[in-house]
C-alpha cells in the first residue's frame, strides 16, 4: 500500500500541470477544494449567487495564472481560501456601496426618502464631487476607478499599469484626503 502524497508534492505537481494547461488538474483542484472556496465565500457573503460567483473567479483564476501560486511561500489550499476571502470580501464592499436606507413609507402608503435625509445626501455628494475636483488627477484618478467603477485595488492596478501596492496607497490618500476636505466642511465628524 502506497503512503500518501504529501501535500506540498501534490501541490508543486498541479502547479506545473496547471501551468502546462492540463485541464484534469483544473478539475482535480476544483474537486479538492471548491467545497472549502464556497464554504468560506458563503460565509462572507451570506449569499449563495454571490459565493459561487466568487468560487468561479477563484477557479478561473488559477487556471489563467497557474504560476502566481508559490507553493514556498504556502499551501495551495491557503492560497485559494485567501483568493477566496479577498475576492467575497471585495464582492461585500461593492454591495455596501450601492446600498441605500430603506424609505420612509407614508400614510398613503408611498415610499419616499426623508427630505432631511435628502438634503444631506445631497449636500454630501455635491462635497465629495468639490473634494474630487480638488485631488491631484493621480488620487482622483484612483477613486473614480474604485468607487465610480467598482474596481477593487488589484483591478485598478492593472488598470493604470501600477503596482498593486501604489493603487492600494494612493486609493488610501485619496480617501483621507476627502475625508478631512469634507470635514472641514462640516459634512462629516
Amino acid at each position: 500500500m502506497d503512503a500518501p502524497e504529501p501535500a506540498a508534492a501534490r501541490d508543486q505537481e498541479l502547479r506545473a500541470r496547471l501551468a502546462a494547461g492540463d485541464e484534469d488538474a483544473l478539475a482535480e483542484v476544483y474537486d479538492l477544494f471548491s467545497p472549502l472556496v464556497y464554504g468560506l465565500a458563503r460565509r462572507v457573503t451570506a449569499d449563495a449567487e454571490a459565493a459561487g460567483d466568487v468560487t468561479q473567479e477563484v477557479f478561473v483564476g488559477l487556471w489563467e495564472r497557474p504560476l502566481a501560486f508559490d507553493p514556498a511561500k504556502g499551501s495551495l489550499r491557503t492560497w485559494l481560501a485567501t483568493l477566496a476571502h479577498r475576492r467575497a470580501v471585495d464582492w461585500v464592499r461593492r454591495e455596501s456601496r450601492h446600498r441605500r436606507p430603506p424609505p420612509v413609507i407614508d400614510r398613503e402608503g408611498n415610499g419616499h426618502h426623508g427630505v432631511e435625509e435628502e438634503v444631506l445626501e445631497g449636500e454630501l455628494a455635491r462635497g465629495v464631487r468639490r473634494g474630487l475636483t480638488g485631488l491631484p488627477p493621480n488620487l482622483r484618478e484612483v477613486l473614480e476607478l474604485a468607487y465610480y467603477r467598482g474596481l477593487t485595488y488589484r483591478e485598478v492596478a492593472v488598470a493604470l499599469g501600477i503596482p498593486e501596492g501604489t493603487a492600494k496607497s494612493r486609493i488610501r490618500s485619496a480617501l483621507a484626503r476627502l475625508a478631512r476636505d469634507l470635514e472641514r466642511e462640516g459634512l462629516t465628524s
